[in-house]
C-alpha cells in the first residue's frame, strides 16, 4: 500500500501536506460511496440502514460498498486516482494514507471531536493531527466459564483482580483435560500482559520500548503461567480460538475481546459465563484497544457531507444500534452509560477503555508483529528478555 500510495501521489498529484483539501463542498446533494470491511450481513444491513436514515434527512445518497478485502480494494482505488469517498480505516491502514496525504483530516472536523477515548484518539492522530473520527472499538476482558468454575470448588462473584488471583484460580481450574486459562498465541493478546506490568510498545515520542523491563516481566508472568501448565494456547488443546476453547469447555478461562459474544451465542448457546475486566498487574489495569475510523478520502469532493454523515453515524443512538447488531463498543465515553444500561453484561469491556493500548500505526509493523507471533508459541523455552530484544531491534529497524 506504500509504494501505491506513494505512486497515486506522484500519478495524480493528491498528496497535500495536510491530508485535507481546501474547500469542503457542500453538505447536502451529495452522492456518497462508502466501503466497508463488513463482519456479515448483520453489520451491513445496520450501516445500510443508518446511510438510508441519513439520507433521507439530508437530502444525501450513500452507496455502501461492503469489501471482500477491504485493505487490497482501497488499495486499488486510490491506485487508480477513484477511492471511495469514506471507507472503513484500520490504524494499520491510517499511517500510510495519512503521511501520503491521501486521507483528508476530517477528525477535528466532526461534532465534539474530544469526546472519543483518547487511546482511541491516539490510535489516528499523527503529527498532532486528528484526522478521523473512531467509528467503534472492541478492548480484553477475561470470559470465565462458570459452571467449570464453580466445579472447582471456586466461590461465584470471587473473580481473580490480580495476577496472583489468577494464577491461584487458574491452577485450580486446571484439571484433566480442562487448562485454567488459554490465550491466543499473539500479541494482541499477550500485550495486555505487558500493559499490566506498566509496559508499552511505544512511548510518548512513538519510540519502540518493547525490551524495557515492564515488558519483560509481563513476558515473563505469561511464561510462569505457560511453565506451570495452567496457561495454554488454543492449537494445543486442539482449537482455533479462546471463543472456541471457552464454548467446547477446554478452557475455563480465556482473554477475549467483546466480539466473543456474539461467537458463543451463536456457536454455543448452552454455555455458561460471565466477563469481567483483566487482573491487574504490578502497575494496574491495563488491556489492549482494536478500531477503525470512519475515513474520508482527501479527494472527495463531499467532504462536509461526509463528516455531516460521521456526526451521525457516532451519535448514541446510532453507536448503541451498531453495538447491538455488530458487538462492537461505542467510541465516544458520553455513549457509556447509555451502553451499559442497555448491554450490562458487557460492562467489562468497555470499563477498561481508558487504560487500553492502542494498536501501532508505524509502517511495516505488521511484520514486527508477525515475528513475534510466530515465536511466542514457544514460550516455556524462550527466554523473554532476548525475545523481546531481538524484537526492539527489528522494530527500530523500521525507522531506517
Amino acid at each position: 500500500m506504500a509504494a501505491i500510495a506513494a505512486a497515486t501521489c506522484l500519478v495524480a498529484a493528491a498528496c497535500g501536506g495536510g491530508g485535507s483539501s481546501g474547500a469542503l463542498g457542500s453538505g447536502t446533494g451529495a452522492n456518497l460511496q462508502l466501503m466497508i470491511a463488513s463482519s456479515g450481513p448483520a453489520e451491513t444491513e445496520a450501516v445500510q440502514a443508518a446511510a438510508a436514515t441519513w439520507g433521507k434527512e439530508t437530502g444525501n445518497h450513500v452507496t455502501v460498498i461492503p469489501a471482500s478485502d477491504i485493505s487490497q480494494q482501497l488499495t486499488q482505488a486510490f491506485a487508480g486516482g477513484s477511492p471511495p469517498d469514506m471507507f472503513y480505516g484500520s490504524p494499520a491502514q491510517f499511517d500510510v494514507l495519512a503521511s501520503s496525504g491521501l486521507l483528508a483530516a476530517t477528525g477535528g472536523k466532526v461534532r465534539d471531536p474530544t469526546d472519543f477515548y483518547p487511546p482511541l484518539i491516539k490510535a489516528f492522530t499523527l503529527n498532532n493531527t486528528f484526522y478521523c473520527a473512531p467509528k467503534d472499538f472492541s478492548t480484553l476482558a477475561l470470559e470465565i466459564n462458570t459452571d467449570l468454575w464453580q466445579k472447582a470448588g471456586l466461590k461465584m462473584g470471587d473473580w481473580p483482580t490480580t495476577w496472583a488471583q489468577l494464577q491461584t484460580d487458574a491452577k485450580k481450574l486446571t484439571s484433566g483435560n480442562v487448562v485454567g486459562l488459554v490465550v491466543q498465541d499473539t500479541l494482541d493478546r499477550v500485550g495486555a500482559f505487558m500493559k499490566q506490568a506498566g509496559g508499552s510498545y511505544q512511548n510518548a515520542e512513538g519510540k519502540f520500548t518493547f525490551d524495557s523491563p515492564q515488558n519483560i516481566k509481563g513476558l515473563e508472568f505469561v511464561q510462569t503461567l505457560a511453565k506451570e501448565g495452567v496457561l495454554k494456547f488454543p492449537k494445543q488443546v486442539n482449537v482455533g480460538s479462546g471463543d472456541e476453547a471457552l464454548g467446547k469447555g477446554v478452557a475455563a478461562m480465556v482473554v477475549e475481546g467483546n466480539w466473543i459474544v456474539g461467537d458463543l451465542k451463536t456457536n454455543y448457546p448452552k454455555i455458561h459465563y460471565v466477563v469481567v475486566p483483566l487482573p491487574k498487574g504490578p502497575a494496574g489495569a491495563g488491556t489492549l484497544s482494536f478500531t477503525n475510523c470512519w475515513g474520508v478520502a482527501a479527494a472527495s469532493k463531499h467532504q462536509a457531507a461526509a463528516v455531516s454523515f460521521v456526526n451521525y453515524l457516532t451519535t448514541t443512538e446510532q453507536q448503541l444500534t451498531f453495538a447491538g447488531a455488530v458487538g462492537v463498543l461505542p467510541s465516544r465515553p458520553s455513549a457509556r452509560a447509555a451502553f451499559i444500561e442497555k448491554f450490562p453484561a458487557q460492562r467489562a469491556f468497555i470499563d477498561q477503555a481508558d487504560v487500553a493500548m492502542p494498536q501501532v500505526t508505524t509502517q511495516g509493523f505488521a511484520a514486527v508483529q508477525a515475528s513475534f507471533d510466530a515465536n511466542i508459541i514457544n514460550i516455556t523455552s524462550l527466554k523473554p528478555a532476548q525475545m523481546l530484544r531481538q524484537l526492539q531491534d527489528f522494530s527500530n529497524a523500521l525507522g531506517s
